[in-house]
């Protein structure tokens, strides 16, 4: 059944798997999130919480954001999650941070990165080297994207972990900044690193699938020039991002995390059509390339998503039709130049 409050939501997003208890069970030390206020963050938090707590392990569990929202702290904090609020841009700040031997580095900025390049630079490339100088002797699993491969022919089924890099725009440019800073501390002081390719999460309240959604709900055209993606459940997104870090190395040690096959845009639409019966427009004409990831590597070194794509499109067909909550952050994953 789809998740059908804010309540169970937030507990299908944070439900542990069997294998992030047992790593919690295996992983000694406390563990730190960076840029935890994020979309992301609450329900990978406490996803490693409730995973330590059901391995009847103890370690603390630190979340560092701002906190800016009112409220978005004492969220961390209800679930016995430990919060610090800084800016992750003050160096002194980061450089006081507590000791964890496990991170999870979620810091980044895409919404509204165009027309804030310096910003967008900052975040992305500058920070990680600041994380890294303070935790270069810690397991760090760092969030990236696969907006770093570029626009690939739908046919070649994504892009792999070793291919040539194409970042497209500032905002990809800026990412791979990120990706080479994490490399660079992981040869010169041995720092085990993992680098999450994702692309993209989706937990029902935002995500291309909700963004499709929403288009044919208000009868709205369906822009189909990108017209393939892939996405994952960000519970599935949040347990295999958690599982890396057992596979941190030094060199670093890099993977592509999404869904398990390539989505048709319009294909996407049509069901969204079907499910809330209404008729669907579409806009365009899709491309022959787009922006896509091979997941091969994730699946054998890390496991298959447990919630798959036609699930996946009913949840949120249930979720949107219904009234539920929307985070208002497109992804505007429609993009072809690189532009957010």
């Amino acid at each position: 059944m789809p998740p059908a409050s804010l309540d169970e939501l937030e507990e299908r997003l944070s439900r542990p798997t069997p294998d992030v208890v047992e790593l919690m069970r295996h992983l000694p030390g406390d563990f730190i999130i960076l840029g935890a206020a994020g979309k992301m963050g609450p329900s990978l938090a406490r996803m490693a919480k409730r995973a330590s707590d059901e391995a009847s392990t103890q370690r603390r569990i630190i979340a560092v954001s701002r906190f800016s929202t009112p409220g978005s702290a004492e969220a961390f904090q209800q679930h016995g999650i430990e919060t610090i609020a800084i800016d992750l841009l003050d160096a002194n700040a980061v450089a006081y941070l507590p000791h964890a031997p496990n991170v999870i580095y979620m810091a980044g900025m895409k919404f509204g990165s165009t027309g804030q390049e310096p910003m967008t630079w900052a975040m992305n490339a500058w920070l990680p080297g600041l994380v890294c100088e303070r935790y270069h002797r810690s397991r760090i699993a760092a969030f990236s994207t696969g907006n770093v491969y570029g626009l690939v022919p739908v046919e070649r089924g994504g892009s792999k972990e070793e291919d040539a890099l194409h970042p497209a725009g500032e905002y990809a440019m800026s990412c791979l900044g990120r990706e080479r800073l994490f490399q660079h501390f992981s040869q010169t002081r041995g720092t085990l690193v993992s680098l999450i390719r994702l692309n993209y999460a989706c937990d029902l309240r935002y995500g291309v699938m909700v963004d499709i959604a929403k288009k044919v709900w208000n009868d709205e055209p369906v822009d189909v020039c990108m017209g393939y993606f892939n996405t994952i459940w960000q519970g599935d997104a949040n347990a295999l991002s958690l599982l890396s870090l057992a596979k941190a190395q030094s060199p670093a040690w890099t993977v592509n995390l999404t869904g398990t096959i390539t989505l048709s845009v319009r294909e996407v639409a049509k069901r969204f059509g079907e499910l809330f019966g209404k008729p669907v427009q579409i806009e365009g004409k899709e491309a022959p390339d787009a922006l896509l990831s091979n997941p091969y590597r994730s699946f054998v070194e890390l496991g298959i998503p447990f919630i798959r794509d036609e699930e996946l499109i009913e949840w949120v067909a249930s979720w949107v039709s219904s009234g539920g909550e929307s985070r208002g952050k497109p992804t505007h994953f429609e993009s072809r130049d690189g532009r957010f």
